[in-house]
């Protein structure tokens, strides 16, 4: 039996040295968290390229819908550029069109313009209408894998759709479960799809400790903070599992 691997997401360098410590196999590397995950900054881009394991850096350039512009585009173009010059393994992304189907004229300049640097589609795929085509584009497009929750809240919640997803893609592309997969969900989420990989934050929360720096609004009140040991604990349940 193989292990699943884990992917935790992080969003500053203290939380990128707390997944390499728990144990994490890959990192989704990001700002943001708090709205799903945006572009990293260039410094932490940088200070990837030393991690021990894969980072994927999250080229989203701005928080709301997937549907761009071509501004936006050429942002995430350059995002990808620099991710790739700063040796990062791979790059995550997604593009939207209004009705929810992925915009594969986007998604297919994006993937050119990466060439073979791997790729994650990223949860716009949770808003596509039909699923059969939006993995029949993925593939397409040169995507490893995709990240969903199923179309739903949570991977929990989506579960049906997971394992629908994971059937339709087959050995063509990977489905990995994220959204709500935490210590809580891992097993009951596992027991009924097949995955070969997972993503989670692996966090907890964090009150501030000076009240001040909130009161000014430089703060929130509590924060999630990648935390080693639960990277670890989930890493634990992932042993030959596959």
């Amino acid at each position: 039996m193989a292990d699943i691997l884990l992917e935790v997401c992080v969003d500053n360098v203290a939380g990128l040295e707390a997944a390499i410590d728990g144990g994490a196999d890959r990192i989704e590397l990001c700002s943001a968290l708090a709205v799903g995950g945006l572009t990293p900054s260039a410094g932490l881009m940088s200070a990837a390229q030393r991690s021990p394991i894969p980072c994927y850096a999250m080229i989203r350039p701005r928080a709301g819908d997937f549907i761009y512009s071509n501004a936006e585009l050429d942002i995430m173009t350059n995002d990808i550029y620099f991710a790739a010059s700063s040796g990062l393994a791979g790059v995550v992304f997604g593009a939207s069109l209004p009705d929810g189907r992925l915009d594969s004229e986007a998604l297919i300049a994006l993937s050119n313009a990466i060439g073979d640097l791997p790729r994650t589609l990223h949860r716009a795929f949770d808003l596509v209408p039909d699923m059969a085509e939006a993995i029949e584009l993925a593939i397409d497009c040169g995507f490893e894998r995709i990240l969903s929750s199923g179309r739903a809240e949570n991977a929990l919640d989506g579960i049906d759709d997971l394992v629908e997803a994971i059937r339709i893609s087959g050995d063509h592309i990977s489905i990995m479960p994220g959204g709500g997969v935490n210590l809580e969900t891992i097993d009951a989420i596992l027991s009924r799809a097949e995955a070969r990989e997972v993503h989670s934050s692996c966090s907890s929360m964090v009150t501030a400790s000076n009240r001040h720096l909130v009161t000014l609004g430089f703060s929130e009140p509590a924060t999630k903070q990648t935390d080693a040991k639960m990277v670890r604990a989930m890493k634990s349940r992932l042993v030959g599992r596959r």
